[in-house]
């Protein structure tokens, strides 16, 4: 053990003395480490984020039901631009088919002016619900109440607000039992929701939550609605969804070998497609790494062979003094495992700071994994002993009297 401390001693002074040439050997691993932790840092943000985002938004324990699929070909594509809207009959058809669902949440949104008083802000989302709404995490009060099942059932002129669309139009105000209009239509301000944040820079409170039906009264009734379904249990979610399609090909007189003409998925569903492209990202960033780690490992190869030739005498007269082979051979090799590992902390430091850079300068999240500063540590040490496994066992093979001999 002490042996092993010593050489990591003498590797460090030695890497002290040559500093710049030092800097420039470890170069490569510097910026290949950089470049990994700063993507692993980004992706591992923006996995929790979007994560969060889909979840609160579908979440975890329902699925959604839309006129057409989120993924699709390009032949589904065309075969899809046809299919039926949605309605609340389908709604009902599924709540009431299956005993092994709780709650069926009809849905519809769109852009519309929503105002208070002289002040108009364009483009709030606006979303349309059924009384199950208040079974789903999707909306909660944090100031007021959430609408009643009576307030929505008799599609009465109340809303729920987002955090952002109440601070932009009352201020310091109290907005409860205030009027706004939506589309010149008054509503009253019943609550406002809990804040939700932004979501690649992009806030997620400007919108306001209607009842469905003075939804349809103010924008017509020609729009496909999504349902999203929440089984009696998380156990229950596969059974759920075998029998909300049964309903709907029941409802929509499917033949046994027609295709489903809508689209069914879970909150895992899309978390599985946007894996499948930061997984994508992460595999060519690999490559580039590795590629940049070879060109970075033949460098210390190279010095670590120069290292040996200056230290030709030094090495004879060890040998000549008792050393064996094996002791040179560590020695050598801590020296590259060092350097290339340094190179490494160095590269795992300057990439979370990159990446805490580009998260405080766009909206882009940053996220440290420790697992990403593991795996900087091990490749970069991995090269070390790789590379210098070479120049190791050509010091550990010199012959201590024509070491000794050489000037």
């Amino acid at each position: 053990m002490n042996q092993i401390k010593d050489s990591i001693v003498i590797a460090l002074q030695a890497i002290w003395a040559n500093k710049l040439r030092s800097f420039m050997t470890v170069l490569g691993n510097i910026v290949a480490v950089t470049s990994i932790v700063t993507v692993v840092t980004l992706i591992q943000g923006m996995n929790a984020m979007v994560s969060d985002a889909i979840v609160s938004d579908v979440g975890a324990d329902s699925f959604t039901v839309q006129r057409r699929p989120p993924i699709r070909s390009e032949d589904d594509e065309e075969r899809m631009r046809n299919n039926p809207m949605l309605t609340m009959d389908e709604a009902r058809a599924i709540r009431t088919f299956s005993p092994a669902v709780k709650a069926v949440m009809a849905q519809a949104s769109r852009g519309a002016t929503v105002g208070y008083r002289e002040q108009e802000l364009d483009g709030i989302s606006i979303q349309g619900v059924t009384s199950d709404y208040s079974d789903f995490g999707t909306f909660t009060a944090e100031r007021g109440r959430m609408m009643s099942v009576i307030e929505v059932d008799r599609s009465q002129p109340v809303a729920l607000i987002g955090y952002d669309l109440a601070d932009k139009l009352f201020g310091d105000v109290n907005p409860l039992e205030k009027t706004i209009k939506i589309a010149g239509i008054p509503f009253r301000v019943v609550g406002v929701s809990e804040k939700k944040g932004s979501f690649f820079g992009n806030s997620q409170d400007n919108f306001a939550v209607i009842p469905l039906g003075a939804y349809q009264k103010l924008f017509g009734g020609r729009q496909s609605l999504t349902l999203t379904v929440k089984p009696v249990s998380v156990e229950q979610l596969p059974e759920a969804m075998d029998d909300a399609t049964v309903a709907l090909r029941v409802s929509r007189h499917l033949k046994p070998t027609d295709p489903d003409n809508f689209g069914m998925f879970t909150s895992d569903t899309i978390l599985n497609l946007y894996h499948q492209v930061t997984n994508g990202v992460f595999a060519v960033l690999v490559g580039i790494v590795a590629l940049s780690l070879v060109v970075g490992g033949i460098v210390i190869m190279n010095i670590m062979l120069m290292v040996v030739t200056e230290r030709t005498r030094e090495i004879g007269l060890r040998k000549a003094l008792g050393a064996k082979r094996k002791d040179i051979m560590a020695q050598v090799l801590t020296e590259s495992i060092t350097l290339s590992t340094l190179g490494g902390l160095i590269g795992i430091l300057l990439g979370f700071l990159v990446g805490l850079a580009i998260s405080a300068l766009t909206p882009l999240p940053a996220r440290l994994e420790p697992w990403s500063i593991v795996l900087g540590v091990g490749i970069t040490a991995s090269v070390g002993l790789f590379f210098g496994a070479y120049p190791a066992s050509r010091a550990a093979s010199l012959d201590p009297i024509e070491a000794l001999r050489r000037e």
